[in-house]
């Protein structure tokens, strides 16, 4: 496991801010998985999730995410994406997830506060 992943649930946030750090791959996607779940559980709606620190995601991070992003929709809320690395972004569109994320540069942006 990368030893470079970390999950950071940021305090006082609304909506919550959720940072993530690292790799995120078939190692560390379960734990992201876990974290996202149980926030939505706990009655959250709607997240930020903050992947300015992500060096690389794969298909099975993008799987957490979309997952995660139905989860949301399912209790009335929304998983806004803060990504800024050209090359993270390149992988949303690719895919084109672009259409299916709000993606900001900033967790302002992303309608944290």
């Amino acid at each position: 496991m990368d030893q470079e992943f970390q999950i950071e649930e940021r305090a006082g946030t609304a909506p919550p801010v959720i940072a993530v750090s690292g790799e995120i791959d078939v190692a560390t996607a379960p734990q992201l998985r876990e974290c996202l779940h149980r926030v939505i559980a706990e009655g959250e709606s709607t997240i930020v999730l903050d992947l300015l620190g992500v060096t690389f995601l794969d298909s099975t991070a993008l799987g957490v995410l979309v997952g995660a992003l139905k989860r949301c929709r399912e209790v009335g809320g929304d998983l806004h994406l803060v990504v800024a690395d050209p090359r993270i972004v390149k992988i949303f569109e690719i895919t084109g997830l672009t259409s299916v994320f709000t993606i900001a540069d900033s967790a302002q942006a992303a309608g944290a506060s």
